[in-house]
């Protein structure tokens, strides 16, 4: 459970997901041109697959500080079975696209 009282762990690293979401943002655009100008279909591919990379590389960066931040202290609290299953959910739903 969220709790405003304590910033989340990837607070730490906000301007490095920024710039990395910036990048994202700027590849998600240059596809949006790609197709605009009819480029060839393996190069808008590859670059979809350099997109999808960068979003899982984020999406993994902001898991291990839940994990290091938000799931440790709720062990150190025994509070931990919620934030697991909720963990685990999350994974589940990734690794299903």
């Amino acid at each position: 459970m969220p709790t405003a009282a304590r910033p989340h762990r990837y607070t730490e690293n906000r301007l490095s997901l920024l710039a990395r979401m910036k990048k994202i943002e700027g590849q998600a655009k240059g596809v949006q041109r790609m197709i605009e100008d009819d480029r060839y279909c393996i190069d808008i591919v590859q670059q979809l697959t350099a997109l999808s990379a960068a979003v899982d590389e984020v999406s993994l960066l902001i898991l291990q500080d839940h994990i290091d931040g938000c799931i440790t202290d709720a062990i150190r609290e025994q509070h931990s079975e919620e934030r697991i299953k909720e963990l685990m959910l999350t994974i589940r739903k990734a690794m299903r696209r």
